[in-house]
């Protein structure tokens, strides 16, 4: 091989080294949008830094933050209406928590303990507009000791705690006076929490919001150029947004304009967006599914290991049917997947875990089967009961290749 040939081989190498990088950046950013040093991508974020600010900002509009102590995408929601959304295991009561608890980190020392914490919670939670609203806490019982044991371990992965000594577990069973945690506060990662266009201590009394939705739009309501590029522009970017953040996006769930718009454009951006962040683009005639075949890049999984994602599995599959043979839309009750699930108990019970198998568990089978299948956009729930969305096809497996893909990552979880 010549030195032109080695130079040119050499240049395709770092090429598409440098193609796959950007990738996985783009990819641990989507994932992780608040990440630290720790985090095993940090090196690729920070080398490709300038790249994925301007890919961002084009293609999405969210700003992205980098320096040696961490990287926030600031990202913001495209369908604040989704309340599908939300971390694992949270609900209102921990998101307060979770408020508070920054709140008291934010004058913290560098240092705090799992008790001094909870005290200051404590203090902070004794707020009378807080009482108004309903909320308490007392950290009185296991229960509520588990709630803040659970805030601190999202800091920790987020990276705004970082555990010097201790034992969160000790903690909520109040073992001793050796039942505490030493944390350092990273104030860099603590500042990145919010991702707000507009911090809500901002607001004079007399602008103040009232209600949720009010304070929903508030904190994101972001600035469009009164021009036809510029509404052109905000609309891109709501649209990769969704189609970023989303499992699919239907026609119907988009205004006239918006509609008019993705019909035309669609195609250009999942080819823009999947060679980016490395997915697949389904187009439908109902819209359009941007894939990750790896299964990596989403917080709910299908298909996946575990009782209730093999559950899952089979109602999506018993629904997909179901569309199949009567195409259009249908409404199914949760009583109905209940007996479904109840009828598979006796054919793939023995790989499910043990109580899985009692009497009456399919019905919380069914719960858990119908909340990730909206979490997923595959069904849409209207009071009691279910309507499959047409991306639900997808799943439509034969009973066999369902047993046999799932029947060993269930087996383990037995």
């Amino acid at each position: 091989m010549n030195v032109r040939a080695r130079r040119h081989a050499v240049a395709e190498a770092q090429s598409a080294f440098a193609r796959d990088e950007f990738r996985r950046a783009v990819r641990a950013l989507l994932m992780q949008p608040l990440l630290g040093p720790q985090h095993e991508d940090f090196a690729s974020v920070r080398r490709q830094a300038d790249r994925l600010r301007d890919w961002f900002a084009r293609e999405t509009g969210w700003a992205l933050h980098v320096d040696r102590q961490g990287a926030r995408l600031y990202k913001r929601p495209a369908d604040l209406d989704d309340a599908t959304r939300g971390l694992p295991d949270y609900e209102r009561n921990r998101y307060v928590l979770l408020c508070l608890a920054c709140a008291a980190l934010d004058r913290a020392e560098p240092q705090i303990t799992l008790q001094t914490l909870g005290d200051r919670l404590l203090s902070l939670a004794a707020e009378p507009a807080l009482a108004e609203r309903g909320f308490a806490f007392h950290l009185r019982s296991p229960s509520e000791r588990r709630d803040l044991v659970h805030i601190c371990k999202t800091l920790l992965d987020l990276g705004v705690l970082r555990r010097v000594v201790g034992d969160e577990e000790s903690f909520i069973h109040g073992a001793g006076a050796q039942a505490d945690a030493l944390y350092d506060v990273h104030r860099h990662a603590l500042a990145g929490m919010l991702a707000a266009v507009r911090g809500p201590s901002s607001w004079p009394e007399s602008q103040m919001p009232h209600t949720l939705d009010e304070r929903l739009h508030a904190l994101v309501s972001e600035y469009v150029a009164d021009s036809e590029d510029g509404r052109r522009t905000a609309m891109r970017h709501r649209l990769a947004r969704r189609l970023l953040d989303d499992p699919v996006v239907y026609f119907d769930s988009l205004d006239d304009e918006a509609r008019a718009y993705f019909a035309n454009q669609r195609g250009v951006m999942a080819t823009r967006l999947c060679d980016a962040a490395g997915l697949v683009a389904e187009q439908r005639a109902e819209g359009l599914a941007l894939v990750d075949e790896t299964g990596a890049l989403t917080d709910v999984a299908m298909p996946a290991e575990g009782t209730e994602a093999h559950a899952t599995l089979l109602v999506a599959e018993y629904l997909a049917d179901h569309l199949r043979r009567e195409p259009g839309p249908f409404a199914i009750g949760a009583s109905t997947i209940a007996a479904v699930l109840g009828d598979a108990k006796e054919r793939y019970g023995r790989y499910w875990r043990k109580s899985a198998r009692e009497p009456g568990a399919e019905h919380e089978l069914a719960g858990i089967a119908i909340d990730r299948l909206e979490k997923l956009n595959l069904v849409r729930r209207d009071g009691s009961t279910i309507r499959a969305r047409p991306a639900l096809a997808r799943f439509a497996l034969g009973t066999e290749i369902v047993a046999r893909q799932l029947a060993p990552g269930i087996e383990a979880d037995a």
